[in-house]
């Protein structure tokens, strides 16, 4: 499934389009599931710091095993791989939809958050694998029409099913979507060559067990830290730096290892990475926050917090092929630079939303016009700067930094206004406002810095 021979292959929009179709499915089930927090942790009589393990189980299985799963792509093939996760959670959603218990559920959660991660990391590689390169920017932002167009129908979708249905249905709805994804991509979409493949089938254990316990320590302590005592803190973060060197030893020293760390060797894989992080920072600041000043300090209702929140994910969707198709054209560079700013903007704008008050839905839009012009040529920026054979680990490696940056994003976004909040307490009820006001600061610092790294690298892409 090389570039060069899918330069004929008739059905590369049909392979694009089951992996879509396996793709949506994270992001519906993942947004729809939040607003059925509150009914499921009513039903099993639990509170929130309990069902909240029904969103954490499945964040912190995707992220600890996207590495992995990238690297099994290179050496087994990426299509293997997808629908191992296809299969996978099809199966543990129904598990979810059946569980009598929370422990059940949480359980069921983080098999369908392993198994949604297989999905997550080996999509780009498919898809640049499918495409030639003039055609790559393109085909990326249609498909990240999919993760946008999820998250946009979630919300409403959960708070549907949940009022008419039940939750369990929020689950339900994966099954035949997985069926129809499923006979799609066995029927149009082709194995990798044995030449296209690494040619060692060796897996480097000891890198994957330490990159998942680095990568799950990490995301407990951006998570936890202010629930954490002084003892268990200093537990974890032994554990963290521990795990952390071994890994760097081990993949710096094995024939083969799980992570070859020297991609990030390549300025433009390691910057367009790390501008990708930051945007989901600053992302996620504007999502966590906004629907607390929608409901706190205009009184907004559920269904009108869904409905207003929703023009960021409709602008991407709108925006992101768009973008994709022109930096196939002019490069990746700039369009990146111009999205990240107008990120950037976006934030400063909602920092003054004390003088707004009430009309953020166009600040949203600006917000959704920026990430959707930033991603599409970033993500071919980075896969474009990857070597053929690492296409499995570098998709993993941004699909890695996307839910680092989310976690990382809605950590700091709830410390600063936490903080903030008690700073301006003597200022009475506009102290929650004034804390917001320097979470958004914060937010678009974090673009502005996206936009520095995106100008640093130098080179669009090399095909080896």
């Amino acid at each position: 499934m090389s570039a060069d021979s899918s330069k004929s292959f008739k059905n590369k929009w049909f392979v694009l389009a089951a992996v879509m179709l396996g793709s949506i499915m994270g992001p519906i089930d993942a947004s729809a599931v939040n607003v059925a927090l509150p009914t499921i942790a009513d039903q099993f009589n639990i509170g929130m710091s309990t069902v909240e393990w029904v969103t954490m189980s499945y964040l912190l299985m995707i992220s600890s095993l996207l590495l992995t799963y990238g690297r099994l792509g290179d050496l087994f093939g990426y299509k293997v791989i997808y629908l191992s996760g296809l299969i996978g959670f099809t199966i543990s959603s129904a598990i979810c939809g059946f569980s009598g218990s929370i422990g059940m559920l949480i359980c069921a959660r983080a098999l369908q958050g392993a198994t949604a991660g297989m999905m997550m990391a080996v999509s780009h590689a498919i898809v640049v694998s499918t495409f030639p390169a003039r055609e790559r920017g393109r085909a990326l932002g249609v498909n990240a029409t999919s993760v946008a167009l999820g998250l946009s129908m979630g919300p409403t979708l959960g708070g549907f099913i949940t009022a008419h249905f039940g939750w369990r249905f929020i689950f339900f709805i994966n099954i035949p979507i997985g069926i129809a994804a499923f006979i799609l991509v066995m029927r149009v979409m082709p194995s990798q060559s044995e030449e296209e493949k690494e040619k060692s089938h060796n897996l480097d254990i000891l890198g994957a067990a330490t990159a998942f316990v680095t990568l799950l320590v990490f995301l407990l302590i951006v998570n936890r830290w202010q629930e954490m005592g002084f003892e268990m803190m200093a537990v974890m973060l032994l554990v963290l730096i521990a795990s952390l060197s071994i890994f760097l030893h081990t993949e710096m020293t094995i024939p083969q290892p799980m992570l070859d760390l020297s991609i990030f060797k390549v300025k433009t894989f390691s910057f367009a990475n790390l501008s990708a992080m930051l945007n989901y920072m600053s992302q996620n600041v504007m999502v966590f926050l906004t629907p607390f000043y929608l409901q706190r300090v205009l009184g907004y209702t559920p269904d009108r917090i869904g409905l207003v929140m929703v023009a960021m994910p409709l602008m991407m969707v709108i925006v992101a092929p768009i973008s994709g198709t022109l930096s196939d054209r002019i490069g990746t560079r700039s369009l990146s630079a111009i999205g990240t700013g107008i990120c950037a903007l976006a934030m400063l704008l909602m920092a003054k939303i004390e003088i707004m008050r009430g009309d953020v839905t166009w600040c949203l839009a600006l917000f959704g016009l920026g990430t959707g012009l930033f991603q599409s040529p970033n993500n071919s920026a980075v896969m474009g700067s990857v070597p053929k054979r690492h296409r499995g680990t570098g998709s993993a490696v941004l699909a890695s930094v996307r839910n680092i940056g989310m976690v990382l994003g809605i950590a700091f976004g709830g410390a600063m206004v936490a903080r903030q909040t008690i700073a301006y307490t003597p200022l009475g009820n506009d102290a929650f406002l004034f804390a917001l006001h320097d979470a958004y600061l914060m937010g678009a610092i974090f673009s502005l810095i996206a936009a520095l790294a995106t100008l640093i690298r130098y080179k669009e892409e090399i095909e080896s």
